[in-house]
């Protein structure tokens, strides 16, 4: 096997460990937390997790966009994050797959488990129709579909933006020289 097949071998191994992880944890975190909240934090939650999903779908698009260029023009001038999004660029692939397919996989999956235990709250504590949940899944998938749909149209115009912001936060948590 060629050193760029394993390669990709080892990409997709660290993805599907990292994925089941991520969703081992989020899902016990927001499972546990959930059933023990009202309806109104459950729904901000729920809302929380969706928007997670938009802004690292709208971060993994805007990344495969980016102009490289751009920002060796700004490491040039020693502004802080550009190496850092040089970085996020050269390797675009993975950071979209992160971003819009690890995370916002994970989101999608959770935002549909806290949904569920939404309508079971709410046909327990109100009395309201079982069926009630298919109203809660699709007002959550078109949430999270329309987000994203909105997130790609800004992520195509916005993309130096963008890949700027986000070069720029893990430069402070990576501490760019």
């Amino acid at each position: 096997m060629q050193k760029k097949e394993k390669s990709k071998w080892k990409w997709v191994v660290q993805a599907f460990c990292l994925t089941f992880t991520l969703s081992i944890i989020m899902s016990y975190i927001t499972t546990n937390g959930i059933s023990n909240l009202n309806i109104i934090p459950a729904v901000l939650i729920l809302l929380l997790v969706i928007f997670i999903g938009i802004i690292t779908d709208i971060i993994g698009v805007a990344v495969t966009v980016a102009d490289e260029s751009e920002f060796h023009a700004k490491a040039s001038k020693k502004l802080k994050g550009s190496k850092t999004s040089i970085i996020l660029i050269r390797n675009a692939s993975i950071v979209a797959n992160i971003c819009a397919d690890v995370i916002g996989d994970v989101c999608g999956v959770l935002s549909g488990a806290i949904s569920a235990m939404i309508a079971v709250k709410l046909t327990q504590n109100y009395g309201l129709p079982d069926n009630i949940q298919f109203i809660i899944s699709a007002i959550v998938a078109s949430l999270t579909v329309g987000g994203k749909a909105i997130g790609k149209n800004i992520a195509n115009k916005e993309s130096t933006k963008i890949v700027s912001v986000v070069g720029f936060l893990l430069s402070k948590i990576k501490k760019e020289k």
